[in-house]
């Protein structure tokens, strides 16, 4: 079997499906029926059975699938690990976290990085509440993954990482907390703290500052204030005292993106750039 045709197969194992096999391919589905068809001939067998309404593994497809797929991510590990002993990207990268539960949110690109590059070692640093841009300053990080957009001088900003809705945290008996969505209009004449670096159009003017994650918490909880934040905060942060309301479909989501200093993209930190705009 040539490398192509074991992709195929293996793909329409997974997919199940001609047309979605051939998009991810990048070849047409006639490809994929082509292809298929000439194993089956080569091998003497049915792969796969096909009416006009499903595709179905066989056994022994099933069976060829789990012995191919072990081999062919042995090679692609192979070649990766020689591809990036030839770029140089070899190391430790170490990736600061604004909101650490990014970490696994945004799983599939630390994952696809890491396969692409078995050189080097991740390592995740959560930043400074206040800050998040801290670690960055101060050179302990190489990149982080921060809240977009990054208009502060010094640093560039790429690739988004991953994206989620907007929440507002609010008292368990706040008059906000039964509602089934917010308006930015119902941010009007309240508190509205800050964590992290907030973005338009939920940031306010003068925003009171706090200097811990459970200062906020506390702080919200006790009616002093409201304050935004990533739907993930809704489980990672959940409590008795505290209600996470969405706001109402539209408005922008939280955009996490990768950030680095200027002129101080290394050969890892493209790598990671292009890991994730590979998603």
């Amino acid at each position: 079997m040539e490398r192509r045709e074991i992709e195929i197969f293996l793909t329409l194992a997974e997919e199940l499906h001609f047309g979605r096999t051939g998009d991810r391919l990048l070849v047409s589905q006639a490809r994929v029926s082509q292809t298929i068809k000439k194993l089956e001939r080569q091998f003497g067998v049915t792969l796969f059975d096909r009416t006009s309404r499903r595709v179905a593994i066989t056994p022994v497809g099933a069976a060829l699938y789990t012995d191919l797929r072990a081999g062919h991510d042995r090679i692609e590990r192979g070649v990766a690990a020689a591809m990036a002993a030839g770029r140089g990207v070899t190391g430790t990268l170490t990736v600061g976290l604004e909101a650490p539960a990014v970490a696994e949110l945004a799983a599939p690109v630390f994952t696809r990085f890491r396969d692409r590059n078995p050189g080097v070692e991740v390592v995740f640093r959560e930043t400074g509440f206040v800050d998040p841009l801290d670690l960055l300053r101060t050179g302990e990080v190489d990149v982080t993954v921060t809240n977009g957009p990054v208009d502060e001088d010094g640093f560039d900003e790429g690739p988004v990482v991953f994206r989620e809705p907007v929440v507002l945290a609010v008292a368990r008996d706040h008059r906000l907390a039964n509602r089934s969505s917010v308006t930015l209009a119902d941010l009007d004449g309240e508190v509205v703290f800050r964590a992290g670096r907030r973005a338009a159009p939920y940031r306010r003017e003068p925003e009171p500052q706090v200097s811990t994650l459970l200062d906020l918490m506390a702080r919200v909880a006790a009616g002093e204030g409201v304050c935004p934040l990533a739907a993930h905060a809704a489980d990672y942060f959940a409590r008795p005292t505290l209600a996470m309301v969405p706001f109402e479909a539209g408005l922008p989501p939280v955009t996490w993106v990768l950030c680095w200093r200027a002129g101080a993209r290394t050969a890892r930190v493209s790598a990671l750039v292009d890991a994730t705009r590979a998603g």
